[in-house]
């Protein structure tokens, strides 16, 4: 039989047996990819291979996909990850690899700056291939919608690489949470280490001469084309540009608040302020450090709260520090001298609190420890990956098994949750284009500020010419 056959075949077997063998393999991975590759006949075309990019797709091939595709824009990266794969087309435009490979793939991963997520990812799914994108899933809300929107029309398996999502820990809190251990929660506070890039400054004035080894007309993608100019942008500066990354925000808060966005619930914010903002430096960079507060409504049964996010130094209240664990308080104290800044997220209940200051939320403390001695964990209802290694690991399982039809739960950071997240996140973005301590009121049904119109024009972006959605 061919090669396309098998595939067929494999997938139809398990979706009508169930998991076979799934959830007991003690084994590595590497084994695992040996064990499985010829009968599972997955393949995979990976878009960025630099960076998270290469590890993204070593963690697919580590679980059976065989890669039939590379493409970066960076003929450095490509060429190194290819020694990894060598029998892998090569590619440096995701629209020439997809358009050759299509009917040879299964599977697309997307790993590149922000900016090109949803042209890459959109095409992906139209054509049915699953996805597997990196965070946040999209540069802009309306890319986020549309993701959510072309995942549920084409029925594709999805997964965003937010991979806390795959800790028991994570889950964990969450069933905490909601059991209604600390009570009713009104107020979320997350703070981030972020921006470790430049941020808060304008373009770099004048032109360098682009690498033979970039393409960088495809680097730019459907943004606005700019000259090229060394270390500015590429390979990591970029998150701090508007034109192509989503600043601290973007970056870590998929993350950071991934636990208590999905534990409470918080989505579609009615109103968002950016309390600290020094503003979007000559409409290209986002401020070095930020304060934003997102107000959510009664949801649910659950009650009003309020959503605090802090970059670039900023802290929570002093007051509530000082309610922190001793050793993190430390931790506090030396940032405040000068040390390197932390991450944290507390979530505030009206009967007591939980802290993590682990990026994922997956190791957390009940405070007052005094108060929680003695207690139990609540019955478990969310799935545990029954897959054994790091979080990176786990997530890419969680998905190649959703693929095959073997993982029954299917993937939790699917794009419809993803997506949400992602959307809502992204709102904060709009705070920081309006003044210090503006109140924007959102209208999410609508995608829409209802208030202060000026920020609309940052929901979506038009696409350059040939990189249309």
């Amino acid at each position: 039989m061919t090669k396309q056959t098998n595939r067929r075949t494999f997938l139809g077997q398990t979706a009508a047996a169930g998991a076979i063998g799934v959830g007991y393999w003690t084994g590595t991975s590497k084994q695992l990819r040996a064990q499985d590759s010829a009968l599972q006949g997955l393949s995979a075309a990976c878009i960025g291979v630099g960076g998270k990019g290469s590890s993204d797709a070593s963690h697919i091939a580590e679980h059976g996909v065989n890669l039939v595709g590379l493409c970066d824009v960076d003929s450095i990266f490509l060429e190194k990850k290819a020694l990894d794969h060598p029998d892998a087309e090569k590619f440096s435009d995701f629209r020439e690899m997809l358009e050759k490979l299509g009917d040879k793939v299964d599977i697309v991963t997307v790993s590149t700056p922000d900016h090109t997520h949803a042209a890459a990812a959109v095409r992906a799914m139209r054509m049915k291939k699953h996805v597997y994108c990196q965070k946040p899933l999209t540069w802009s809300i309306g890319e986020a919608r549309l993701m959510r929107d072309v995942a549920k029309e084409t029925g594709v398996v999805t997964q965003m690489g937010n991979q806390g999502t795959s800790e028991d820990g994570l889950r964990e809190a969450v069933e905490v949470i909601r059991s209604g251990a600390i009570g009713d929660v009104s107020e979320v506070h997350v703070w981030s280490n972020r921006p470790v890039w430049p941020q808060g400054q304008g373009r770099p004035a004048g032109e360098d001469p682009v690498p033979d080894t970039l393409n960088w007309d495809a680097w730019i993608g459907p943004a606005p084309m700019r000259p090229f100019k060394k270390a500015a942008y590429h390979s990591f500066n970029w998150r701090g540009w508007v034109d192509f990354g989503t600043g601290a925000l973007g970056d870590m808060a998929c993350h950071t608040t991934n636990m208590p966005v999905m534990a409470l619930k918080l989505w579609d914010p009615v109103a968002v302020t950016a309390v600290k903002n020094p503003g979007i430096v000559e409409g290209e960079s986002y401020p070095a450090s930020s304060s934003i507060v997102f107000e959510f409504p009664e949801r649910e049964g659950l009650p009003a709260c309020k959503f605090h996010w802090y970059d670039g130094g900023e802290l929570p209240s002093d007051d509530l520090i000082s309610q922190l664990p001793s050793r993190y308080q430390k931790k506090i104290a030396e940032q405040r001298a000068g040390g390197k800044k932390n991450s944290g997220a507390l979530v505030v209940g009206s009967e007591g609190m939980l802290f993590s200051e682990n990026d994922y939320g997956a190791r957390y403390v009940l405070l007052p420890r005094d108060q929680y001695a003695d207690y139990e964990l609540p019955e478990q209802t969310l799935p545990r990956i029954p897959f054994k290694g790091n979080n990176d690991l786990r997530q890419k399982w969680e998905f190649v098994a959703s693929v095959k039809g073997e993982y029954e739960p299917g993937t939790m950071s699917n794009f419809d949750y993803a997506g949400r997240l992602t959307e809502t996140i992204l709102v904060g973005n709009l705070a920081l284009r309006a003044g210090e301590g503006q109140r924007i009121e959102w209208d999410a049904e609508n995608i829409k500020s209802t208030n202060t119109p000026a920020v609309n024009e940052f929901i979506s972006r038009e696409y350059r010419e040939g990189w249309e959605i």
